[in-house]
């Protein structure tokens, strides 16, 4: 048996930075900063001080529910992470390290992971965690009912919990899986009260009950979620600079999907932090002394262009080849984001583990996307310079929405580019909802995709043939690229070997060798890594990103004013 146990509960006073990608003011602080009101203070303390309301504003989506578990994307990530804590720590070098949990010990089959939870806590509604409190959090994930899709992707190998004795429980595996110490590491796999979760879905969702360091106190739908702190909170992650409850009293979180009123806000001081800051709005940030920027790449699946491949003109790995030769996305990113962001060259978050970046496959060249058109029938022209074949034009339709952070911007350069080769490229602007249900029905040419998950194991969710199949009928499916057949079997083959295998170096060349394999059939155009980026008041101390998934943390926040 391999046993993992613990070190002693003590404080970690080490700061722990997320892998960034550029932090664009890092300059010493001015001595001066401003108030909810916008008026000019004098600092007052290089020590935390305690008390009032940090507001923040985001410009993502509102969640369709504040429990993580039901759905499952960023937005309840974001404000998630500070009332909800998973049992497991990944830090940024990728080590598993205990949280709720206190020790966990595989069976020598793999098949069995016994997981010991701390017994000094208890979640703000007044149940104590224990062996149940595992138990019924995956029986909540796996109850088709809750409505859940990343979480029950992370669990879908636990197929029964055991109760060891009060505070341990036994997973029992369908087969051994190498990520699921890290798929616990999520926040979208926490850990809730058992007696909270009993009052089912729809209530839970207004008021998850966790052990964080702020609790829901209220939801006001399309305005804004108060979060106020946790008085008896004391399980901070190991992360953290200090222990005990944190500084602020309150956490207004604030939704402003508009761009421009967003950072306005937070140059007036209406707001203390917004996220999704514009390439623009950052350089403007970094000009100015009462402002400050954080941004930081996220694990996983890249944004990305994911094509169907089920249907034309992606049914042809010629065509999809000659669409990646042909687009400049270099240019589209230094024009765009204006140097704010690097190009990825692998499906995979250049933080995320065993990724393999190959920029000769994704690189441009207008030439050999001339002739895999040619070759592939598209060799006439119509009086629009567009190629076609048997009478048909040569198109495309791509989908947009704001929350997958392709800019249209990025998307007309695309179809400049394409144009120059005869390819027109349709660019269709949805709300989110639609933007959902059209990718749910698989009602697209190419989408614009990302999955944020703490591990390489992100493919064998987003390219097996097993998950292009919906959960559920006419729902998610973590495969949007459809591809199937000889080449998609032996991509399966080397994610169940990545997935299943006990030995790491195995593991490592079989995510190589699988990137490589999705790669070759330019399924994705990988742009850039997911990230979180922040704006934030210079006299916000405290602000950072928690590994693994590089979320937002206020725990450590506090405000340096009158």
């Amino acid at each position: 048996m391999q046993r993992h146990q613990t070190a002693p509960r003590a404080h970690h006073p080490k700061w722990s930075s997320l892998t960034v990608l550029g932090i664009l003011s890092v300059a010493i602080l001015a001595l001066s900063g401003c108030t909810g009101t916008g008026e000019t203070v004098v600092r007052t303390s290089s020590e935390p001080i305690e008390g009032g309301t940090l507001t923040y504003a985001t410009g993502d989506v509102e969640p369709p529910c504040l429990d993580p578990i039901m759905s499952g994307n960023v937005p309840q990530a974001l404000v998630a992470t500070q009332y909800l804590e998973p049992l497991f720590y990944q830090s940024e070098d990728n080590e598993i390290e205990p949280w709720l949990a206190e020790s966990w010990e595989w069976s020598e089959d793999r098949l069995a992971l016994d997981i010991t939870v701390r017994d000094d806590v208890t979640f703000t509604d007044g149940q104590q965690l224990n062996a149940e409190t595992i138990q019924k959090n995956i029986e909540y994930i796996k109850d088709p009912e809750t409505l859940s899709s990343t979480a029950i992707l992370a669990v879908e190998k636990v197929e029964t919990v055991e109760i060891v004795d009060e505070f341990t429980a036994r997973l029992h595996l369908s087969e051994p899986d190498n990520a699921m110490l890290e798929h616990l590491a999520q926040v979208w796999v926490p850990i809730q009260s058992q007696k909270a979760l009993a009052r089912g879905m729809e209530e839970n969702c207004l008021s998850p009950v966790g052990t964080g360091p702020f609790k829901v106190e209220s939801w006001e739908k399309q305005r804004e979620i108060v979060l106020v702190r946790n008085e008896d909170y004391h399980t901070p992650p190991p992360s953290a600079q200090h222990s005990g409850p944190a500084y602020r009293d309150r956490i207004v979180w604030r939704f402003l999907p508009d761009h421009a009123n967003r950072f306005s806000a937070l140059q007036s001081g209406e707001v203390d932090v917004i996220d999704v800051i514009q390439p623009q709005d950052a350089i403007v940030a970094d000009a100015d002394p009462a402002l400050e920027t954080l941004i930081g790449s996220r694990p996983g699946h890249v944004v990305n262009l994911a094509f169907n491949t089920t249907q034309a003109p992606f049914d042809d790995i010629r065509v999809r080849e000659a669409f990646i030769r042909a687009v400049d996305v270099d240019a589209a990113l230094k024009s765009i984001f204006l140097d704010t962001v690097d190009r990825s060259n692998s499906v995979l978050s250049s933080i995320t583990a065993y990724n393999h970046q190959q920029p000769e496959v994704f690189a441009t060249d207008v030439q050999r996307a001339n002739e895999l058109l040619d070759e592939a029938g598209w060799s006439e022209r119509d009086a629009e310079g567009y190629r076609t074949k048997n009478g048909e034009q040569l198109s495309a339709t791509v989908l947009q929405t704001d929350s997958v952070l392709v800019p249209v911007a990025v998307l007309e350069q695309f179809q400049a580019s394409a144009k120059e080769v005869g390819f027109k490229l349709i660019i269709d602007q949805e709300e989110s909802s639609t933007f959902n249900e059209r990718r749910n029905t698989w009602a697209y040419d190419a989408i614009p995709l990302y999955y944020t998950k703490n591990s390489p194991a992100v493919l064998n969710l987003t390219h097996v043939t097993a998950n292009i199949e919906s959960i559920v009928e006419g729902g998610y499916h973590a495969n949007s690229n459809g591809l199937e057949g000889t080449e998609a079997e032996r991509i399966d083959e080397l994610l169940h070997t990545a997935a299943v295998t006990g030995d790491e170096q195995e593991r490592g060349d079989a995510y190589s060798a699988a990137q490589e394999a999705i790669h070759k059939q330019y399924v994705n155009l990988p742009i850039f890594d997911q990230q979180t980026r922040l704006g934030f008041r210079a006299d916000v101390k405290g602000v950072r990103l928690i590994s693994p998934l590089g979320m937002p943390t206020f725990y450590d926040t506090w405000l340096d004013r009158k």
